[in-house]
């Protein structure tokens, strides 16, 4: 069972190390789940005297005032012989065997946490103290609750000790040693008041009477003492200090805690209680309180860490790797956070993450909807059909067929083709664009570094613009050969037609009759739908080979090639990682090493019980 102590006291100690001291904190703590007891008072109700009586030393400053300014953790160890000794945590390896000096060193550190005003700090101080007189016990020693500031303290002193104060009792795992004094009204007293407000049921409320020799002639404290006046779960303890005569002559602690036994067994009102009175007493029981508190919180400390080392791993892994300190490792951290964009949009194009089948869309639907759409009655109109023949004929009519006719109404309906061709070509590039956006933000390693996020996001899109291009300068070139050269094999199998079609002697708009127009209308429409046919599954190709499959194959080939020409300095400020993340990283990685102590440490002493 004393393991337990012992073992709370290393992860206290370890936690403190790490800045969690059960202050409000982003990161997880352990401190809270931590059994701990804290003392509370008000100012000149005993509490200090209490502590040194239970350790048996004087060794806490004495004053005027709030003299307690910063949690004092006070971690006592039982050893069976040799001399006594305390140790700081923010002083190690130094042992104290002048208690007078103990004194001066916790007003010293307060003073450098404080400066030398009469502010508070919540950071505490961390003090073990080894002797055979003590048992194994932890207290928390806070700062005094009072009403009024005194000068030199800003106004709301006041209110921040009773805000610290309660950070540490309002804790369920937290155990209050309420001191008041039994020569004042308890029902003034500020630690029953505060403790009855956290702890209403006072299921971890331990009161404490002081100063019970110095009450009137003619009263007494016997009915808190056997919890009449106020009842507790808990027994009443009350205690016999020193008085200010004894402490001026440094009496012996020792003796003192054999003059407060007498104390209790010689008063006839007291006799009775006098096996449960006194700071030997108190500090047993609160010992062996705290060892079963400890010894019932085991599972659930086991679950909180457990489950707290998957939660820190996992927002480690989250926020990534630190940079890389030299040129070559930041190169290859560089190419390695590029290669992981890559291949995510590469998933997008291959249907493994959503977002490719887009791009079939527009081959599959947009396109064909949109050469549907286009006015080849009005390019082939009666009209039109009229204008373009008889222009062709120039000044004199064809004597077979208006051959040059028909290649200019072919001509000038191809060319409208162009828009939906480069319609294809600029939805396909934003269809990409859009994929490139969406990887950037799925690629998690980017997010360490806004700075190289941007270059990354701007090198992507240019390399799409310059393949868009090209792409569009291909799939134009397509429209532009079928316009070019027309198929003659298509006119060979049609009827010919041997006259011109029209009467001579009629005037040059008279030269072809209607019947004649439409049929040319007609074999030109046919022979347009053939080629849109044609443009359907030749555009496609166009776009893939030349956007699609270029994307795939060398999105990052350009910003691959400046990042080898960069200097280590340039490779450093494309990896600014956020200055918040990398000191949580660190965090995370220094709370992870506790935590995983603490599992290991728990679970030795679970596995001895």
């Amino acid at each position: 069972m004393e393991n337990l102590i012992a073992l709370v006291n290393k992860l206290q100690r370890a936690c403190t190390a790490l800045g969690d001291h059960g202050e409000e904190s982003a990161l997880p703590t352990l401190w809270d789940a931590l059994p701990s007891i804290a003392v509370v008072g008000g100012q000149s109700s005993g509490k200090s005297s209490v502590l040194e009586s239970i350790v048996g030393k004087d060794f806490l400053p004495r004053g005027s005032g709030i003299v307690t300014r910063r949690p004092l953790v006070l971690q006592l160890h039982r050893i069976d012989e040799g001399r006594e000794y305390a140790e700081f945590m923010h002083v190690p390896r130094k042992r104290f065997t002048d208690f007078a000096a103990v004194r001066k060193e916790i007003a010293d550190e307060t003073d450098r946490e404080t400066g030398r005003s009469k502010a508070i700090s919540s950071v505490p101080i961390y003090l073990s103290i080894y002797s055979p007189n003590v048992v194994n016990l932890t207290l928390i020693d806070l700062p005094g609750l009072t009403k009024v500031a005194v000068e030199g303290q800003s106004d709301s002193i006041v209110q921040d000790i009773e805000n610290m104060v309660r950070a540490y009792i309002e804790k369920p795992n937290c155990i209050i040693l309420a001191i008041s004094p039994a020569n004042q009204d308890l029902a003034t007293s500020d630690a029953i008041k505060i403790s009855r407000e956290v702890d209403p049921k006072g299921d971890r409320t331990f009161g404490v009477l002081t100063k019970i020799d110095l009450m009137d002639k003619g009263t007494d404290a016997v009915e808190i003492l056997e919890g009449r006046a106020f009842k507790l779960q808990f027994p009443w303890v009350g205690v016999v200090n020193r008085s200010q005569a004894d402490i001026n002559k440094n009496t012996d602690m020792i003796a003192a805690r054999r003059r407060e036994r007498e104390y209790f067994s010689n008063t006839p009102e007291y006799k009775h209680l006098a096996h449960r009175m006194g700071s030997e007493h108190l500090g047993k029981m609160l010992s062996k309180h705290l060892e079963q508190v400890i010894k019932s919180r085991i599972p659930g400390l086991q679950s909180l860490i457990n489950k707290t080392i998957i939660e820190l791993e996992t927002e480690l892994s989250r926020l990534g790797k630190p940079v890389a300190t030299d040129a070559g490792g930041k190169l290859y951290m560089s190419m390695e956070i590029c290669r992981a964009f890559d291949g995510i949009f590469k998933e997008h194009l291959d249907g493994i993450r959503p977002g490719g089948d887009k791009i079939y869309n527009v081959f599959d639907n947009q396109l064909p909807a949109a050469l549907k759409r286009l006015q080849f009655d009005k390019q082939l109109s009666m009209e039109n059909v009229r204008k373009l023949i008889t222009e062709a004929d120039g000044y004199q009519p064809h004597l077979i067929a208006p051959e040059q006719g028909y290649r200019r109404l072919i001509e000038s309906s191809l060319v409208t083709i162009k828009g939906p061709a480069e319609a294809a070509v600029d939805a396909v590039h934003a269809i990409l664009k859009d994929l490139v956006h969406k990887s950037i933000n799925e690629t998690m390693e980017l997010k360490q570094y806004p700075t190289l996020r941007v270059e990354v996001a701007n090198a992507a899109c240019e390399a799409l613009d310059r393949m868009k291009e090209e792409s569009r300068r291909a799939t134009l070139q397509l429209v532009e050969m079928e316009y070019s050269y027309l198929t003659v094999d298509f006119f060979r199998k049609l009827p010919q037609d041997i006259d011109k079609g029209g009467n001579p002697t009629h005037s040059i708009f008279d030269r072809y009759n209607e019947s004649y127009l439409r049929r040319v209308g007609t074999t030109v429409l046919s022979y347009v739908h053939m080629v849109c046919g044609s443009l359907r599954n030749s555009i496609p190709k166009s776009i893939v080979y030349c956007q699609v499959r270029e994307a795939k194959r060398s999105l990052l080939d350009h910003f691959f090639t400046d990042l080898g020409k960069k200097e280590v300095k340039q490779l450093g400020s494309l990896l600014d990682e956020d200055p918040a993340i990398m000191q949580r990283r660190v965090n995370l990685a220094k709370r992870l090493e506790l935590y995983r102590s603490a599992q290991s440490e728990i679970d030795a002493v679970a596995w001895s019980k």
